[in-house]
């Protein structure tokens, strides 16, 4: 199954809706979507190394306007859906002490959180529950999201064939890997929360 959303996602690079698949994922995983752009960027960019730039826009520009819809999920909408998305990943029962902490720490909450591979939607939705300066969010969204998906470019795009033919011949290692750093970046975080 792995090996079949790899070569499909390899396959997708070469369609020139390519870009427009990838920027559909990275908005919706900003604000309700369990899986992160990565998961497309990293084979698409293994597979066209020339364009890992320009997926790497796709997805700083795409997940901005993704977490501006989490930010109004959680401001507006944050007793209804918010509050579901947030219950669904084990944050329920802390929410009022992450909007407590915004109130002095929001710049790195938004920071931090937005480097690492722990969803996304958790800081959008909390954000806009704690009614953080959207300018601000915004910004540092923009920054974050941009450092994230832009070193990633820059190491696929310097390394991709190296890259990819390491991937490839232990796939299920890197995809066991990846779905470990998840799931205990998830469980840090939930930790130190």
């Amino acid at each position: 199954m792995i090996k079949r959303l790899y070569d499909w996602c390899i396959g997708l690079a070469e369609k020139p809706n390519a870009k427009w698949a990838l920027a559909g994922v990275s908005f919706a995983e900003s604000s309700f979507f369990p899986i992160p752009p990565d998961a497309m960027l990293v084979p698409m960019a293994l597979a066209r190394p020339d364009r890992a730039y320009v997926y790497a826009t796709y997805c700083t520009i795409a997940s901005v306007l993704g977490g501006i819809l989490g930010y109004f999920i959680g401001l507006l909408l944050y007793d209804s859906v918010g509050a579901l998305v947030i219950k669904a990943y084990g944050y329920g029962s802390r929410a009022e002490e992450f909007r407590a902490a915004y109130a002095q720490w929001g710049a790195w909450i938004i920071l931090l959180k937005g480097l690492t591979p722990i969803p996304y939607k958790l800081v959008t939705i909390t954000s806009g529950f704690a009614g953080y300066s959207l300018p601000l969010f915004i910004l540092f969204s923009v920054i974050t999201r941009g450092a994230r998906f832009f070193i990633l470019a820059f190491l696929l795009h310097r390394y991709g064939p190296a890259a990819r033919e390491i991937i490839e011949k232990r796939l299920g290692l890197w995809a066991g890997l990846f779905a470990a750093g998840l799931i205990g970046g998830a469980l840090v975080v939930w930790w130190l929360a």
